[in-house]
């Protein structure tokens, strides 16, 4: 009966080996490994928010180059066209002289009247009933007949052709002094676009360091997930074997009981294992721009490798290299500019304008509808010169306020970030000694699995004293595991603050 049992344990035994064979081949073939190399150049080139900061880096360079060309000529170019129903006239068509009426009716006919008080009408009167009046009256109406063709002559001369009108002129404007408004505003457009370059490229860091986070936090569950495997196969080789010793009277029930008890254990940290492993493969996915479902493995074979902190390095120094460090000294130069910006409302402004014009109907000589015209140049200077601006002395005196704010918070700043990487440094220092006693823990704990087992095999411990020995074992495991995923994280972080986490 016996060894019917320890036959029936051979078999478990190999179907149990089998088994793990088969799914190592089964997902062996499609899964694939990745470093860590190609994951950040995956995140990098997949990520959206570095997209982003691309097209404000590119925006903010047209900003620059806009800020630039506002400083040379500005050419343009207007032309306009109008058609118009009626003509201008500048005569009316009813002029009142002191020695009589001239009209031009709808028609275009001329008239024109004498006055009743004109030397020509007494003139006239004083002749009637003698021989000259007829003569007279002929000749007045004679007059009167030129003077209405004079002045229909003179009402078509003064008649402009509004009915095509056309308008076209260049015009080249040129600032002269603008009280270095324009100078203070490319500097600031040449800050924002240093800014710009900045937060690119801190982006990139911080995807950079997201990567590393994610990439060692996969290691490190991969690899609890092999202990718990390990510790499942050694409770699973426990339970057997103290099924063995049950069958033949070498122990009790009560001893399978808590072998069973914690190999049930052994299956549920393995099952969190794995469920850690999955989800935390899914957020790297998500941070490399990988399908969710995608399977893969990853290179632990610098999880060992850390870069050993230093005594000799200049935080202080090292702290101007931090892209907050730049970014506030790219705030000051804009706050700087600002003030210089806001005392220009209090400057001079001197600009030149020269441009050429062409119109038809043109006074070239006289008004012309024809389109002999040659046009005509024009140039001339704008000076303005303000003399009391309350508002832009009140501006000014407060963009120097803001300059102060911005100068105090970078003093601060730096401040703060000099304790930040000390920090960092010593906690990578902290973290390789927990290596070095986690390494050894680990090795003791071998050593006392190693010994519980002989012991175990021997007859000299109980079950529970072995199992007791494989709990150290595993937690001596861990240890080391979250240690060395520590110090990699803290080096990472460290190389951050360095600035030296590029790629």
């Amino acid at each position: 009966m016996a060894g019917s049992r320890s036959d029936r344990v051979k078999i478990y035994r190999y179907i149990c080996l089998l088994l793990c064979s088969m799914t190592i081949a089964v997902y062996a073939d499609d899964t694939i490994l990745y470093t860590l190399q190609q994951c950040r150049e995956m995140a990098l080139e997949h990520g959206p928010s570095v997209k982003s900061k691309e097209e404000e880096r590119l925006a903010a360079e047209y900003n620059r180059k806009a800020a630039l060309a506002a400083m040379f000529p500005r050419i343009s170019a207007n032309a306009g066209y109008l058609w118009n129903s009626k003509d201008a006239h500048l005569v009316a068509n009813q002029t009142e002289f002191p020695f009589g009426v001239a009209s031009i009716n709808a028609e275009g006919v001329p008239s024109f009247e004498w006055t009743k008080g004109s030397v020509l009408s007494e003139y006239a009167q004083s002749l009637e009933g003698t021989p000259f009046e007829k003569p007279l009256a002929d000749l007045s109406d004679d007059v009167a007949q030129r003077i209405a063709e004079v002045y229909k002559y003179v009402y078509d001369a003064a008649t402009v052709d509004l009915t095509h009108v056309v308008v076209a002129q260049v015009s080249v404007m040129q600032p002269i002094y603008s009280g270095g408004r324009l100078t203070q505003m490319y500097k600031i457009a040449k800050a924002t676009e240093n800014i710009a370059n900045i937060e690119s490229d801190a982006q990139k860091e911080s995807i950079l360091y997201s990567v590393d986070e994610a990439y060692w936090r996969v290691v490190a569950v991969a690899q609890k997930k092999q202990l718990a495997e390990q510790y499942q196969q050694l409770l699973i080789q426990l339970e057997l074997d103290v099924q063995e010793a049950v069958s033949q009277g070498l122990a009790t029930q009560s001893d399978l009981l808590k072998v069973t008890t914690q190999r049930g254990d052994a299956d549920v940290k393995r099952l969190q294992a794995e469920n850690g492993l999955t989800l935390s493969q899914m957020a790297l996915a998500q941070v490399c721009g990988l399908s969710l479902s995608t399977r893969f493995k990853l290179d632990d074979s610098g999880l060992s490798e850390t870069t050993l902190p230093t005594d000799s390095f200049d935080a202080e120094g090292m702290v101007n290299s931090r892209s907050e460090m730049q970014l506030l000294e790219q705030a000051e130069k804009i706050a700087k500019s600002s003030v210089k910006l806001a005392s220009a409302g209090l400057q001079p402004n001197i600009i030149a304008q020269a441009s050429y014009m062409y119109t038809n109907p043109n006074a070239e000589n006289g008004v012309s509808s024809n389109w002999d015209g040659k046009g005509f140049f024009s140039a001339g200077v704008v000076v303005n010169v303000p003399i009391v601006h309350a508002e832009d002395i009140l501006r000014y005196k407060a963009a120097k306020h803001a300059a102060n704010v911005v100068t105090l918070k970078t003093e601060e700043t730096r401040e703060l970030l000099t304790l930040q990487t000390t920090q960092a440094n010593q906690k990578l220092a902290e973290a390789q000694q927990k290596i070095t006693l986690a390494q050894l823990t680990q090795k003791n704990a071998e050593e006392v699995l190693r010994m519980a087992q002989e012991s175990f095999a021997a007859g000299l411990i109980t079950a529970s004293e072995l199992m007791q020995a494989q709990t150290l074992w595993l937690s001596a495991a861990t240890d080391l595991v979250d240690a060395q995923v520590e110090a990699k994280t803290t080096e990472a972080q460290l190389q951050r603050y360095l600035g030296h986490n590029k790629e």
